[in-house]
C-alpha cells in the first residue's frame, strides 16, 4: 500500500481527498500547512504528496516543494499540486519547481485517479 499525505489548509478539501486517496487504497495521513508537511516527511517519506498550491503565506506550497526537494529521500515522493488557477505561467512553475503533476480544483475521484495513474502509483 503506498502512503500518502495531503497538504492543505482547507480541512474539506483534506477530508475529500483522503477518501478518494482511501478508496483508492492509499495510505494517507494529512497535513495543515508546509511546516506539519516537512515534520511528517521527516519522520515517514510519502510515495505521494498531494500539494495545496495556495497554502497561508503567499507562495507557502512552491516554499515546501523546495524545501522537500532539499531534504534526505525528498527527491522520491509524487508531488502532485492542487490549484485552482489554470494559467499556464503558474502550472509550469509548479513543475519547474518539482511537482510532478497537477490537478485542477475542485477535483473528483475520476480527476485524481487519472492525475496519479499519470505518474505511475496506480
Amino acid at each position: 500500500m503506498h502512503r500518502c499525505l495531503v497538504v492543505d489548509d482547507s480541512r474539506l478539501m483534506r477530508k475529500i481527498a483522503r477518501a478518494i486517496l482511501e478508496d483508492l487504497e492509499f495510505d494517507t495521513a494529512e497535513a495543515e500547512d508546509g511546516e506539519a508537511a516537512l515534520e511528517y516527511c521527516r519522520a515517514k517519506m510519502p510515495e505521494l504528496i498531494l500539494l495545496d498550491f495556495d497554502l497561508p503565506k503567499t507562495g507557502a506550497g512552491m516554499e515546501f516543494l523546495r524545501k522537500l526537494r532539499h531534504e534526505q529521500g525528498g527527491k522520491d515522493p509524487v508531488v502532485v499540486f492542487c490549484t485552482t488557477e489554470n494559467d499556464v505561467s503558474h502550472i509550469s512553475a509548479a513543475l519547474t519547481a518539482g511537482a510532478n503533476n497537477y490537478v485542477q480544483k475542485p477535483f473528483d475521484r475520476e480527476d485524481l485517479q487519472a492525475k496519479i495513474a499519470a505518474v505511475g502509483l496506480i
